[in-house]
């Protein structure tokens, strides 16, 4: 009997040392992936930076207007800030990248300075210009090599946690350092560039939904789950599992989950409790296949938007990221588009579903009583304010908000310099250029030959 007793108690032991193992297990696969998590953020935070540098660089070269040239250049400033920030989080300690933050720091040193100048008592110098054309063009030359970057350690399956210092005899690590090493490598030469002689605010949107949802009826759970049901079109039998969302939001809104088991699929959508109004669904899954083109693409966001009672709406702009096409819409009153009453629609391109939507634009700018005033400018006097370098496309008018948040009628110019397309606001009241928006090129997937990949594991 003392014998089976101890047998007993060995074996309760075994399995709470065990079950207790497993535990710990879980606990280090969870800090794992939340690390890695994190440092694919960092990733995508720093290639989208460098990309909005590229853009408001190619902006300020299109510029006519010394009113526009501060607050874009105060902009770059703040983008390069963030760029280092996303560069620092990168587990790349022991990795040479010395030529990459000495650039970073020129640019926003550059952009600082001549952005808290006078500029109309001391414009650009010609040596400044050129200055800014070299920059443009080596962040390009930035963004290129950091893309390539990026889909190597995606091809290969590397993972950030492999750069650890204790791992860096493993050939994931050293290709992954290796590869950071040739960003690096991309920026050096810059150096002979010569450089011459307050951060925007960041807007408040949820303070912002929250002055446009006020006052509106209030919905249920129950009623909530039915709108989010019809939105994402499931049957009755799709489970919905609904809670209230995080406090830190300023407004009152429901976070739902829903799952589609016909096509297992997982929806996450909040949706405000004021009005009933979805914020924002996304579906939970990877799109790994294009089975469809955008402009089929397009025509489903417009049949979503037609269906969910935005019909009025109008393409404003359209792109592909990777195997997901994004549209944006804006809404058109008396022909004149609304730019800031958007919604975007991604939809995904292996079975043509809506992958996810964002309605904040819409429901904080949507104004049926909105006036539009009568132009004073026509538009052939508008379009003699543009840069004579640009080389005009097409033209319509819209209503935008300026730097000082406040709703002007605009002729907006899509135009050419080069190889590249630019937007340009010009004030049909005033005739001032307001704003010029460098468009996105097609960007074309990279897929890393052979010998590429042979080359970065060396």
């Amino acid at each position: 009997m003392f014998r089976n007793i101890a047998i007993s108690l060995l074996v309760v032991m075994v399995v709470c040392i065990g079950y207790w193992g497993y535990l710990q297990k879980v606990d280090k696969d969870r800090l794992a992936i939340a690390h890695e998590n994190t440092y694919q953020r960092a990733m995508h935070d720093l290639a989208y930076h460098i990309d909005q540098i590229e853009d408001e660089l190619g902006s300020v070269l299109a510029m006519n207007s010394e009113r526009q040239l501060s607050p874009t250049l105060a902009d770059v400033w703040r983008v390069t800030s963030l760029a280092q920030k996303s560069l620092a989080d990168l587990p790349l300690q022991g990795t040479d990248l010395e030529q990459s933050e000495e650039y970073l720091f020129k640019v926003g040193d550059f952009s600082y300075r001549t952005a808290v100048r006078d500029l109309e008592k001391q414009p650009l110098t010609p040596q400044e210009y050129e200055t800014l054309q070299k920059l443009y063009t080596q962040a390009g030359t930035i963004r290129s090599s950091l893309r390539e970057t990026q889909a190597m350690m995606m091809g290969q399956d590397m993972k950030w946690l492999a750069l650890d210092e204790s791992k860096r005899d493993e050939p994931t690590a050293a290709a992954g350092q290796n590869a950071f090493e040739k960003v690096n490598a991309s920026v050096q030469g810059f150096s002979e560039v010569e450089w011459g002689a307050t951060d925007a605010a960041i807007r408040n949107l949820n303070g912002e939904l929250k002055d446009a949802l006020a006052g509106r009826p209030k919905v249920s759970k129950e009623e909530a789950k039915e709108k989010a049901r019809l939105y994402v079109q499931l049957d009755e039998e799709a489970e919905i599992k609904i809670s209230d969302s995080a406090k830190a939001l300023k407004y009152p809104a429901y976070s739902l989950v829903l799952e589609d088991p016909q096509n297992h699929v997982r929806y996450h959508m909040d949706m405000s409790v004021e009005g009933g109004e979805p914020i924002w669904f996304m579906q939970d899954r990877q799109v790994t296949q294009t089975n469809i083109g955008l402009y089929e693409a397009e025509q489903k966001a417009e049949e979503f938007l037609t269906r969910t009672g935005k019909s009025s709406m109008r393409l404003l702009d359209s792109a592909q990221y990777g195997h997901i096409g994004v549209f944006t819409f804006t809404s058109v009153q008396d022909e004149v588009r609304i730019y800031p009453d958007t919604v975007i629609v991604e939809v995904a391109l292996d079975d043509g579903g809506i992958f996810s939507y964002v309605g904040r634009g819409h429901i904080i700018y949507h104004d049926a009583t909105r006036i539009i005033p009568t132009p004073i400018w026509s538009k052939e006097a508008a379009q003699e304010k543009l840069n004579p370098r640009v080389d005009v496309m097409e033209s319509h008018m819209a209503v935008i908000e300026n730097d000082r948040k406040e709703e002007v009628l605009t002729y907006v110019f899509y135009g050419t310099i080069d190889r590249d397309t630019y937007r340009i606001f010009i004030n049909a009241q005033t005739g001032e250029e307001e704003k010029v928006e460098r468009m996105d090129r097609p960007e074309a997937p990279y897929q890393p030959k052979d010998h590429e990949i042979k080359e970065v594991l060396r």
